[in-house]
């Protein structure tokens, strides 16, 4: 059913692009849209598409894709804790003005086979090479521990993911790699960015919006923090208070 899919998508787009001087993507994703409802667990997206190249003719040497799926960015702060008399106290801590809420990246061979250091950095092509604007570190070594210590952090989570050899490329054009999205994920605008590298360059580039967004009781409690806190406040005091009172109720009876 999908490759039926991404071959449509390459028949649709040949007349329009086959008279391009270089190729072409064509992307598209599983969902356009994922709604985060109280048992959201996690989502896995399919990201395919087809490469339409001049005159329909396929270079020599095979292309290669790379597909990044990135969140919002976020301002964070990372506090480092040091063992003081026995006890863990924060430290040295760092913020960084716009780390990515979420970083996936997929390729069809590891990142090292395809580009030069240079060209990794320029299009974000791995979690080493994100550009995380840091804002109050001047010493190198400091900055490369926390830098460190937030990629390690987000890895754990399931936020930060690599999975280098997992694209699939069929007949040279059509493409397809499934991507997690961890139930940590945030609500917001994430963007799908495809690249076809050929010979050491990105030679092609396209993205695809993606938005994910609370539905049913979450999307409800989150409308009513924003638009109505004082309201919100005083029920959840209210309800924290008669929480409070039925336990000890109940305690009191046993």
């Amino acid at each position: 059913m999908t490759r039926a899919r991404l071959a449509w998508l390459a028949a649709l787009a040949w007349p329009l692009l086959a008279g391009a001087a270089s190729p072409v993507l064509v992307p598209d994703v599983s969902q356009r849209e994922v709604e985060i409802q109280y048992s959201f667990t996690g989502a896995e997206l399919l990201l395919f598409g087809a490469i339409v190249y001049p005159g329909g003719r396929q270079p020599e040497r095979p292309a290669d894709i790379v597909v990044v799926l990135k969140g919002p960015d976020q301002s964070i702060l990372m506090r480092e804790k040091q063992k003081v008399a026995g006890m863990w106290i924060n430290a040295d801590s760092a913020r960084f003005r716009s780390a990515p809420s979420f970083y996936a990246m997929a390729s069809s061979r590891p990142i090292p086979l395809l580009v030069d250091e240079r060209t990794a950095a320029i299009y974000e092509l791995g979690v080493d090479k994100l550009q995380l604007s840091p804002s109050s570190l001047n010493d190198s070594a400091e900055l490369d521990r926390f830098q460190a210590g937030l990629i390690d952090l987000r890895r754990r989570f399931g936020m930060f993911v690599e999975r280098p050899g997992t694209v699939e490329i069929t007949d040279g054009v059509l493409y397809r790699v499934r991507l997690p999205l961890p139930a940590r994920v945030i609500v917001g605008d994430y963007t799908a960015e495809t690249f076809l590298v050929q010979d050491g360059r990105v030679v092609a580039a396209a993205v695809r919006d993606i938005t994910i967004r609370k539905s049913g009781f979450e999307q409800f409690i989150a409308t009513a923090a924003q638009d109505w806190s004082f309201a919100y406040g005083l029920v959840a005091i209210l309800m924290a208070v008669g929480m409070g009172w039925t336990a000890g109720a109940i305690a009191r009876r046993i």
